[in-house]
């Protein structure tokens, strides 16, 4: 695998995942700490009170991030340590960031932070959450002091993580926070998601005049039917609507697609949320986009299915999470982007994979995921050979952490955390990563010594 000299190797985190220290610095709740409250929605009723307690260690963990050579960092700022109450500002809460950013410059790591990583703050959700049209505004006040604390100190910015993820997993399918099941709210609140992110955008460039970049992330995954019929392909197209077109159209051609809002009607009383402006505000033009791929999607017909689809069965194998490793399908994913949607520069904003890791004599073995992560950094040394200007990787993820709903029982780290002692362990994966950036700047560098 070939990378230019400039394309980016990183690693990402989240707050909620990784912080802990979730009554301290003056934070209050997040929709999060209190989904984590109800029986049955998370595994074994696990929490991020504790996680990785990375809000007391970020200083050892930045070390392990500079040894693993990466020029970036992601991590996401959370929203209820910056306003732990509506219109309440909480400096303590921006100072642990300010410090954060501070010291990986200092190590020569370049911080891409996320506004928003699904943590919204307990008062707001109170107040109606997304649904409410006041949440671009709530958002906007967040955005605009994080830019002004610490715009001079980041590399580049991105408004929202997944809008897929807590828009339709938050409201619709009520597998995360808040753990709703109302499409006509799901789709509202995707609504008022998508416009802070182009009025935040907007807010950054214009009135603050900032340099600095800025986009958003989606996650994607390229649906395939799984026979030839009319009926699988009318479930592949609905099934990538829903997963990707509802976001994808948004923001880059202006318009939810037609025939997902005709599909959508059913459950959506009306689409008089979209008010006028709202289309091009969301479809602002930004400087990068981010993608987050894990896996692709296989589906076939269901007529029980609200939308007519429902996964099917595919032989290929698969991560612990039980997701199709698909480097391929990632490919088509990309190629189809470029033909439809943007000519602007790509992330690879996460890209992981969980694996059921165990310690045998203070190592992780974890060739499974050092075969996953090689296959799709060759994925995208070929996608660059073709022209499609991927210009950064993040690997998903730098500490094995709080996984949402499955709690503590699925491991993405490249780093392995002990969540009794808090003792990292870095993982193969952790090696292998490290090496292919060593191998990356030592080719570049010789090339520069040849030419002179």
């Amino acid at each position: 695998m070939h990378f230019d000299k400039n394309f980016t190797f990183g690693t990402a985190t989240s707050s909620y995942q990784i912080e802990g220290a979730h009554a301290e610095g003056g934070r209050t709740p997040s929709i999060w700490d209190m989904f984590c409250d109800i029986p049955g929605k998370v595994y074994k009723q696990h929490n991020g009170d504790t996680a990785c307690d990375h809000y007391h260690r970020y200083e050892a963990d930045i070390q392990h991030i500079k040894r693993l050579g990466v020029d970036t960092y992601r991590f996401s700022i959370a929203w209820p340590r910056i306003f732990p109450e509506k219109g309440k500002y909480n400096q303590e809460g921006m100072n642990f960031y300010k410090k954060l950013a501070e010291r990986l410059r200092e190590e020569g790591i370049k911080p891409a932070v996320t506004l928003y990583h699904w943590d919204l703050p307990l008062w707001a959700h109170e107040e109606g959450g997304w649904v409410n049209r006041d949440s671009v505004k709530w958002f906007l006040d967040y955005a605009k002091a994080c830019f002004t604390e610490l715009d001079s100190l980041v590399d580049s910015w991105i408004t929202h993580n997944e809008p897929w993820c807590a828009g339709f997993l938050g409201y619709h399918q009520g597998v995360h926070a808040p753990g709703h099941t109302n499409l006509d709210e799901a789709v509202k609140a995707v609504h008022h998601m998508l416009l802070s992110h182009g009025k935040a955008v907007e807010m950054l460039k214009k009135e603050l005049a900032s340099s600095t970049e800025i986009g958003i992330t989606l996650n994607l995954s390229p649906v395939y039917p799984k026979t030839d019929s009319v009926n699988d392909a009318l479930a592949a197209n609905n099934a990538d609507g829903y997963s990707n077109r509802w976001f994808l159209d948004p923001v880059f051609k202006g318009e939810y697609p037609k025939d997902m809002m005709n599909l959508f009607s059913k459950y959506v009383h009306s689409y008089d949320f979209i008010k006028e402006g709202d289309m091009e505000a969301i479809s602002v033009q930004c400087d990068f986009f981010g993608i987050n791929y894990y896996s692709r999607g296989i589906v076939e017909f269901s007529a029980a299915h609200d939308f007519m689809h429902k996964g099917a069965y595919s032989d290929y194998e698969k991560t612990g999470m039980g997701w199709d490793i698909a480097p391929n399908e990632f490919k088509d994913l990309i190629r189809r982007l470029r033909q439809e949607y943007t000519n602007l520069p790509i992330y690879i904003t996460e890209n992981g994979a969980a694996y059921d890791d165990t310690v045998e004599n203070g190592r992780v073995h974890d060739h499974k995921r050092v075969e996953y992560i090689e296959k799709h950094l060759e994925a995208v040394s070929e996608l660059n050979k073709e022209g499609m200007n991927i210009q950064g990787y993040y690997l998903w993820s730098l500490l094995d952490n709080f996984e949402w709903s499955f709690g503590y029982d699925k491991r993405f780290g490249i780093l392995y955390v002990d969540f009794e002692t808090q003792e990292r362990i870095w993982k193969d994966s952790a090696y292998r990563y490290a090496a292919i950036i060593r191998d990356h700047k030592k080719s570049h560098s010789l090339q520069e010594e040849i030419a002179q």
